[in-house]
Parts: structure tokens; C-alpha cells; sequence
């Protein structure tokens, strides 16, 4: 059996109160898991528990020690100009991000100079991926990681993900079932 990277026994989570749970399931090393279920049942919610943004009211959370955690979050970044965010080009985003340029597809390569403001939804989408998939973590959150992307940029993650690295793993959220049955090795089925 692969390292366990992540463990959830009994998690109930949420906000102000409970919208997930109980559930409980692992992510060992070199998988991929996806969760799955209708809008609402709290997929995103998992997620958020390990980013510090949602409350555990009952169960345990067990983290592999020292183990690192890339986030794509579904929403991306505010890049509203008038939300007084700093235009940052590409290339900062992701020498931010701890990415380095020689390990984006190509496609992100010829827009390292341009401002993160002025690419497309799926450009922005493509590139807030790859920074998680280009940092040095062991657990990848992907959370709606195909929204906006273009059949050649699916592709391309696909490809990526069912490629990942022994000591990696990946917990994918998508309302893409065919995404999602390409990509993971398990499902985990939220109600």
C-alpha cells in the first residue's frame, strides 16, 4: 500500500455549522482521488478544511508530517482592475508560486510576459493549474480545475495527471464525470 499522504476519519465540516460529513477516506502517494457529487454537498468544503477556510466540528484530519500542499482554488484570482490588485505578468505569478518556467507547457511559455489581467479564462484557468502542478507538493488540490479550459487544455491535464510523480497525489474535484473517470484511480462519492 502507497504512504498515506492525508486521512479524514469521520469529518464533519463546514462554517457556522456542518454542510459535509461524516465521510472518511485517505490519499496515498502516486494517487489520484476524485470527489464527486451534486452542487452543494460540500466537495469544495473538504478542500477548504485543508486550507484553513472551513471548520471541523467532528473527526480528525491526519497530515503525512511535513507534507506540502499545492491549492488551485475554483475561483482563481480577483483580477478585477478596480479590485487594486498589482498586474502582475505571468512570469511573476509563477516565479511566485515557486514554478519554474522550463516545466510549463508550451503554451504558457509564450505568455510569460504578459499581465495575468489580460489573458482569457482559460489562460488564467491553465496557468492557476499549473502553478499547482509545477509546485514542489506532494498533495495537489485541484478543485473545478477544468473550468474554462479549451479540449486542448484538458487534454493536456489529463495527460498531466495520470503522469504524476510516485511521491505525488492528487484530490481533484470536477462536475466532469468523464473528466474525473479519465483521471482518478478512485472515486469518493459525496451525498
Amino acid at each position: 500500500m502507497a504512504e498515506r499522504l492525508l486521512t479524514f476519519d469521520g469529518l464533519q465540516a463546514g462554517y457556522e455549522g456542518p454542510v459535509v460529513g461524516p465521510l472518511g477516506f485517505s490519499v496515498g502517494a502516486g494517487e489520484v482521488v476524485g470527489l464527486a457529487g451534486p452542487n452543494g454537498c460540500g466537495k469544495s468544503t473538504i478542500m477548504r478544511v485543508l486550507t484553513g477556510g472551513a471548520r471541523v466540528f467532528a473527526g480528525t484530519v491526519t497530515r503525512r508530517e511535513g507534507l506540502r500542499v499545492a491549492y488551485q482554488a475554483q475561483s482563481g484570482l480577483n483580477l478585477d482592475p478596480s479590485s487594486g490588485e498589482i498586474p502582475l505578468r505571468v512570469r511573476e505569478v509563477v516565479r511566485l508560486m515557486d514554478v519554474a518556467p522550463a516545466d510549463l507547457p508550451a503554451r504558457l511559455k509564450a505568455l510569460l510576459d504578459v499581465r495575468v489581467d489580460r489573458l482569457s479564462g482559460g489562460e488564467q484557468q491553465l496557468l492557476f493549474v499549473w502553478c499547482a502542478i509545477g509546485h514542489p507538493a506532494e498533495l495537489l488540490l485541484l478543485d473545478e480545475p477544468t473550468n474554462n479550459l479549451d479540449p486542448d487544455g484538458e487534454a493536456l491535464l489529463t495527460e498531466t495527471l495520470r503522469a504524476l510523480a510516485p511521491g505525488r497525489a492528487a484530490l481533484v474535484i470536477s462536475h466532469e464525470r468523464d473528466f474525473l473517470e479519465q483521471v482518478a484511480d478512485r472515486m469518493v462519492e459525496i451525498a
